[in-house]
């Protein structure tokens, strides 16, 4: 189920809404000067992240992985920045935008089980 299409474009939105959350909680909460760097740094730097640090050839990727990482250190680096994503829809006020959007990430991981399991035992 990890690499079915429909999964992984629920995977592609819940990742470009995560990049989203966390460039509009930038902009929200930095200073006057230093706003528009944190609305686009931070999905820059995180998309980045992201991208660099791979699982070589994970079957719900390209198979790429430009810094290799294993398993579990990929599941904690998606961890992060989905929790971060959730944590400052939530600063922000979008209480029940980041409890919704919570939930979305979490059944996608359920319904990702077989890619979970891939990745712990990578």
């Amino acid at each position: 189920m990890g690499t079915h299409p429909i999964n992984l474009f629920v995977r592609f939105l819940l990742e470009m809404t995560a990049l989203i959350a966390i460039g509009i909680w930038g902009w929200k909460f930095g200073s006057e000067d230093f706003r528009i760097v944190l609305a686009l740094g931070l999905p820059i730097l995180t998309a980045a992240i992201w991208g660099i640090f791979a699982v070589p050839n994970d079957p719900s990727r390209s198979g790429k992985a430009p810094v290799p990482i294993n398993g579990r250190v990929r599941l904690l680096l998606e961890f992060v920045i989905f929790m971060l994503s959730i944590w400052g829809l939530y600063e922000m006020e979008f209480v029940k935008l980041s409890g919704l959007f919570g939930s979305i990430v979490i059944l996608h991981y359920a319904v990702s089980f077989d890619r979970i399991l891939w990745l712990i035992k990578y």
